[in-house]
Parts: C-alpha cells; structure tokens; sequence
C-alpha cells in the first residue's frame, strides 16, 4: 500500500486543473486529464524531472518556495495550500498530534449545549474514527431509521458506510460517500495515528478492494460543505446542504450540521421530526 501523499495529493490535484483554467491551450491528442507534468513545471518554474519525483514519491521534501509555486500555479485554496504543507511536514515520522491518545468521545457541555440549540437541525458531534459521539433528536430521526444507530452509541460512520447493505440504499450517490469517509479517515495523521491505523486495517479486511482502492488514489482533504442526498425510508428522498465545522484541537471532534436544501426536504424533515411548518428552512441549494 502507497505512502506516498505528497505525491497522490498533487497528481489529483494537477489532474483536476484544465488547461483553459491557467490560460493554456488545449491542444490535440491530449491522453492526460487536466494540466500536462511539463505544463505544471513551466508554470511553477521547476523541472519536469521534478515533478515526476515529487509525484512518484522519490523527494518529499520541496522547499516552502517549491510548494507556493506548486499551490500558485494549481490555484490552490487556503484549505489546500494548508495540506499540502501538511504533508511535506508529514513526510518527516516520529510526531504526531495525537500520539496515543484515544478518540475523545465525551463532549464538552457547551458543545452539547450547542447541539440543543441547533434542534430541530439534523446535527451530530463525531470524532476523527468518525464516531457519532452526540446528536441532536433530528439527527437521529434522520438517521436513526437507516440502521446507523442499530449498535448503539457511539456509532461509527465509516462502519456503516463501508459494510452495511442499508448504506448503499440510504446514499443514493454511495460512491461519492465513499470516497469522502475515505478522505475523511486520510485526513491528519493518517498512518501515524495508531487508533485510526487499525480502523484502516480493519476496513482493508471487512471492506475489501472498494476500501482500498480509494486509499491508494484518495488524497486525505475531505469536503467540508456538500450537498447530500439521502433516500430515507420513511421520509423518501432528502438533499441535505451539510456544512462541517471545527472544534478545538483539544477536543479533537468536529460539528456537521444537515439542514434542507429545498422546501420538499424542509417540509419531509418537519414531518419527519414531528415538528410545524416552517421550523427547518431550505437554505439555497
């Protein structure tokens, strides 16, 4: 199994730029998606022979003027720019932020006093073994019913998504679900993180090639805003705008909030949660 993000990270993310998007010209016969080595070296200023070390692994350690002329000329976001000195910092074993510490699973009072406030918003605290650790009643109601809770708190969402038949049922668009858990997982330490290590390991077995394929050509920067669509059974159809946040480092969680993309879904959620009219609100979608 590869190691090699740095390499993964910038291959997906050169393949992702077109050539129109940084003022090249298409051009004929083009075999590779997105943004030639030769075209990405003239651009940042480095060699081509470069690139293709930094890709396939065999340097992982660019210099900080190598990495902004990598993320300038691939129009990197604050997000990416961040991970990708990340991984660069990355390359480097022997600290973590974590070390050994177990997944935090209890939350902060006033966190959970946030998550009162956000009812009757589906919203959820999950840790980085992306363990639903609390939730609010419209989380559960919304996912309750999908077979997520059937083992009790806390629940462990990539569990579910990778070995549960009812998954592939609730997310219509399952593969892309996937591959965000599986972003999601990369995301930090990765490897270098012993609890995360042995639920990767655990998954490699349970979930087979559909789990590890993704490791191998999955960068680790999930998604933090989408628009979700869930088939669930007693509402039907849902799209769910999720926006996830950050808490503190010390706490080691993050808050995702699911709140109705469209006014079908804000009516089937109210209903679905016993509450009147008009209590969740579409949010444009």
């Amino acid at each position: 199994m590869s190691d090699n993000e740095l390499g993964l990270f910038l291959r997906v993310r050169r393949e992702a730029v077109s050539p129109a998007q940084v003022g090249l010209p298409a051009g004929p016969r083009r075999r590779t998606p997105g943004l030639r080595r030769s075209e990405l070296a003239t651009l940042a200023g480095v060699s081509v022979e470069y690139i293709t070390r930094l890709e396939q692994g065999r340097d992982r350690h660019p210099s900080s003027a190598v990495l902004t002329a990598l993320a300038n000329a691939l129009g990197m976001t604050p997000s990416e720019r961040v991970h990708l000195h990340r991984l660069t910092k990355a390359a480097t074993p022997g600290f973590t932020c974590n070390g050994n510490l177990s997944p935090t699973r209890v939350v902060r009072p006033a966190v959970l006093a946030i998550l009162e406030q956000l009812e009757p918003a589906p919203a959820a605290v999950i840790n980085r073994l992306s363990e639903v650790v609390a939730c609010t009643d419209g989380y559960r109601a919304v996912m309750g019913p999908t077979g997520l809770f059937d083992e009790g708190m806390p629940a462990n969402y990539a569990r579910y998504i990778f070995t549960d038949p009812r998954a592939r049922v609730t997310h219509p668009d399952w593969e892309h679900a996937a591959d965000k858990m599986v972003a999601t997982l990369k995301f930090g330490p990765y490897r270098s993180d012993p609890v995360v290590s042995h639920l990767i390991d655990e998954l490699s077995l349970t979930a087979g090639d559909e789990f590890t394929s993704r490791l191998e050509r999955i960068p680790g920067l999930p998604e933090t805003n989408s628009i979700t669509r869930i088939h669930h059974p007693e509402a039907g159809p849902l799209r769910l705008a999720q926006e996830t946040l950050d808490l503190s480092a010390d706490d080691d969680q993050h808050l995702i909030v699911k709140l109705p993309a469209d006014e079908a879904t804000a009516a089937a959620l109210d209903r679905l949660i016993g509450r009147k009219p008009g209590s969740l609100r579409a949010v444009a979608g």
